[in-house]
């Protein structure tokens, strides 16, 4: 009776799983698995199953991609959007968040629903808007600069990436808000209480009792923040579409000029390889640091 009880489990387990099982191998693991085996052929267009030639020549797209300046321009840029995503946005959302949940300001609702706001507006409207507020000729940006500084000019090509970062910290950072507020609420507000009893200023309570509490919380926004900044795409390419020069350029828009403008498609999912690749070491990184300062929390 009992092996019939375990048997019966584990037929309800697959029953429950295969679903989910056969929709990610078919939307995850196979694309991902034939973006790498394309990477490695001389794949040119018309049928994939054509028989592309497969073998070590395959690296060819490897040596093509890391012998490319615009590549390393892309990946320095991603990495500025890690950066601005990861010290930027997370850390934003929380102060943002525990004001927000403490009661230091008034109107709290309002506030709340401002700062999520532009994660409910498209993209698109955004990318739109912030191109006409920082990237044209006539800006808003470069006549407010005018106003103190007659002979200011237009965004110098080599900082042109600084009006993406902010309009990325502003839009983003909304997100990391709801999060910190609904695992704030979790905390039991006697505890809170009693350290102000026993005499904690707010910022020792902050350190002390918050922080921990919110550790896990914490790097899993981190591991939020990084995946979506390797995937960076929308955002930049309504705003500039690489330019000036590539100097916007992250590399997403780097693989979707290789496989739609100028085909070379070995070359753009090698790039999506790459993607992957760094991807899983940064969040193995963060996960290594969550085990390592994980909470004590139940």
């Amino acid at each position: 009776m009992e092996i019939s009880t375990k048997t019966e489990e584990r037929l309800s387990y697959l029953i429950l799983v295969l679903p989910a099982l056969f929709l990610y191998l078919f939307v995850m693991a196979f694309p991902t698995a034939f973006s790498i085996y394309l990477s490695l052929t001389n794949y040119k267009g018309g049928p994939v199953f054509g028989n592309p030639n497969f073998g070590i020549k395959g690296i060819g797209a490897y040596l093509n991609v890391f012998s490319d300046n615009y590549f390393y321009m892309s990946l320095r840029n991603n990495i500025y959007i890690v950066l601005i995503s990861v010290f930027g946005q997370i850390p934003l959302g929380f102060f943002l968040a525990y004001i927000l949940s403490r009661g230091l300001i008034k109107n709290t609702d309002f506030f709340q629903t401002m700062i999520y706001l532009p994660n409910v507006i498209s993209t698109v409207i955004i990318g739109i808007l912030f191109s006409r507020f920082f990237l044209t000729s006539n800006s808003v940006w470069l006549e407010l600069r005018q106003m103190f500084d007659p002979t200011a000019e237009f965004i110098p090509t080599k900082n042109a990436m600084l009006p993406v970062l902010a309009v990325m910290l502003w839009m983003y950072t909304g997100f990391y808000v709801i999060i910190f507020l609904a695992n704030l609420q979790k905390i039991d507000v006697s505890i809170i209480e009693a350290t102000k009893i026993d005499g904690a200023s707010e910022m020792q309570t902050l350190r002390y009792v918050i922080l921990p509490a919110l550790s896990g919380v914490i790097v899993t926004s981190a591991i939020l923040a990084i995946s979506g900044s390797l995937k960076s795409f929308d955002l930049l390419y309504v705003m500039t579409q690489g330019g000036p020069a590539h100097r916007t350029s992250v590399l997403s828009l780097y693989m979707y000029e290789k496989a739609f403008r100028v085909p070379n498609y070995p070359v753009a999912n090698a790039i999506s390889t790459i993607m992957i690749i760094i991807s899983f070491l940064l969040i193995g990184i963060t996960q290594a640091l969550e085990k390592r300062f994980a909470s004590t929390e139940d």
